[in-house]
């Protein structure tokens, strides 16, 4: 057989089956289409994607980092699904669930992080709800003071999400505009 050319491989009835998307890749384009969108209007810059396959845990993980235009902290967004909601899925298993987790992260180098810390909660808790889960997780050098830190926080939704949620991307996008933008006066320059 020549490279070139590809055999049709015949199919049960006769008839050829295209396998649909996943819940994960259907909102994985919804995603990077409306974060890509806000990149063309000027709002902010994407700076780092990432769509990866976990060979080893069967799993699938995308992330999509961007900033402000004039800004300097980063805000990710984190879709994965795994081995369960995949198969679940694709093999229609009764009882299944699927669907995908998200987070969305951010990333500030604080001074005086104690204070800021309880700011920045308050601030993403009018953002988001208080009923969210916030993370925030410190970390600074050995051998510094520990006057100035990276904080990074993880809004966390307790749920999977799914095409359900789709109409739901543009006001999170939205959301996360809002809090780079309160959240950038406590970044301090490297």
């Amino acid at each position: 057989m020549d490279i070139g050319q590809v055999k049709a491989v015949p199919v049960p009835g006769g008839r050829e089956r295209m396998f649909d998307p996943t819940i994960f890749e259907n909102l994985k384009v919804v995603f990077e289409g409306a974060v890509y969108d806000l990149d063309l209007d000027g709002q902010i810059v994407v700076v780092h994607r990432s769509d990866l396959i976990d060979l080893a845990a069967m799993s699938r993980s995308y992330m999509v980092r961007y900033r402000m235009k004039e800004g300097r902290s980063p805000a990710e967004i984190r879709l994965s699904a795994g081995l369960l909601d995949l198969a679940g899925e694709k093999l229609e298993w009764r009882n299944a669930l699927p669907g995908c987790k998200l987070e969305i992260a951010f990333s500030l180098l604080l001074r005086n992080p104690v204070t800021a810390c309880k700011n920045i909660q308050d601030i993403l808790e009018q953002i988001w709800g208080a009923e969210t889960t916030i993370v925030q997780t410190l970390s600074f050098r050995y051998g510094d003071d520990g006057s100035r830190c990276h904080n990074e926080i993880v809004v966390q939704f307790e749920r999977k999400i799914g095409e359900g949620q789709v109409g739901d991307i543009p006001d999170l996008l939205e959301h996360t505009v809002r809090t780079l933008r309160q959240l950038e006066p406590y970044n301090m320059e490297e």
